[in-house]
């Protein structure tokens, strides 16, 4: 586990990593970034690497990409979405894909539930949630007062919707490759940065 001070970086329009803590080998570039959040933020993480990965996949559900140990909140299983943000503007949360896979809900449930077994106390349960990672394509983006995070030459805007709500408003987007969505409604009304739910 990454562990660190409990002095947050908050509140600050754009952040650009250090560069000094090692990030997870073997990830792509989204879930790169979020990491690199992760530790500019000093959370206490686990990245679920590739032979960790194996190590699930022996148990026939999907793997998630972390958990996170936010001080003071229930433990976060969270997976990782990259999606390309190729608008102009966040002013009406539009042009946010934010489609996933039956596969990534019915994995993300199970360890949910798995992770929350025995813990009868509410409050004290594992929560499950997508963090969608966009990568901002174009260069004048007008961001309507929200957080945007610099890593490696490109621009992010991390959002996090929680599995549960995610969950009650999604829709069949491709019965063909199985994957769901939401509306762009729902979207603006689930959709939270990262900084708000986890800081």
């Amino acid at each position: 586990m990454k562990d660190f001070s409990p002095n947050p970086v908050r509140n600050s329009t754009r952040r650009c990593k250090p560069q000094k803590e090692k990030i997870s080998n073997g990830a792509n570039h989204y879930e790169r970034a979020f990491e690199s959040w992760l530790i500019d933020n000093r959370i206490q993480y686990i990245a679920v690497d590739e032979h960790k990965k194996a190590a699930f996949g022996r148990c026939k559900i999907k793997s998630f990409d972390f958990l996170l140990y936010p001080r003071n909140q229930q433990i976060i299983i969270a997976e990782v979405k990259g999606r390309l943000f190729k608008g102009t503007s966040f002013a009406k949360l539009a042009g946010f894909e934010c489609w996933v896979t039956v596969e990534d809900i019915d994995g993300l449930a199970r360890w949910q539930e798995i992770f929350s077994a025995g813990r009868l106390t509410a409050g004290q349960g594992h929560k499950a949630v997508f963090v969608f990672a966009y990568k901002i394509e174009k260069v004048d983006v007008d961001f309507d007062g929200r957080d945007i995070y610099d890593f490696e030459a490109n621009r992010y805007v991390l959002f996090a919707i929680k599995l549960d709500s995610y969950r009650q408003f999604m829709k069949p987007r491709s019965p063909k490759w199985q994957t769901v969505t939401l509306p762009a409604a729902q979207f603006r009304r689930c959709a939270v940065q990262v900084q708000n739910l986890f800081l």
